[in-house]
């Protein structure tokens, strides 16, 4: 009789774990959310680049190399924001500076664990993200 007593409780606690684990977070994300490139910079970028973009954020002091300013892509590239060039740098890093490897992460990979290995989502992410950061270029 005491060990049904105990397999009552038991069956009771896994039963109710269980419909807790099935049951809708309302605080969760769809599975194919993406967030806007606004969200992303805040969340992934400003740290090191600034929540202005002029690479003077509060991690900047602390890097090796500086980070760039990035409303200025555009003007550095002879008026014209280089989406190609910054597709690669979000999806493949920067590449090993001359002292040494680089400060920034490279988000493809990232970006890649975060949307279980969807390579639309992550290259709707370097999108939203591009955009964002064409739309801040110095005019």
């Amino acid at each position: 009789m005491r060990y049904a007593g105990l397999f009552a409780v038991l069956l009771f606690a896994l039963s109710g774990a269980r419909a807790a684990a099935q049951a809708p977070n309302p605080l969760m994300l769809p599975p194919t959310y993406i967030p806007s490139g606004e969200g992303m910079y805040q969340q992934y970028c400003a740290a090191c680049h600034g929540a202005n973009a002029k690479g003077n954020g509060p991690a900047a002091a602390s890097l090796k190399v500086p980070a760039p300013d990035l409303t200025t892509l555009a003007k550095r590239h002879e008026g014209k924001f280089p989406y190609d060039y910054v597709s690669m740098i979000l999806r493949f890093g920067p590449g090993t500076s001359s002292h040494g490897s680089s400060s920034m992460p490279t988000w493809g990979p990232i970006f890649g664990a975060i949307d279980r290995q969807n390579a639309k989502a992550v290259t709707l992410r370097i999108k939203n993200l591009s955009d964002y950061l064409a739309s801040l270029q110095e005019k």
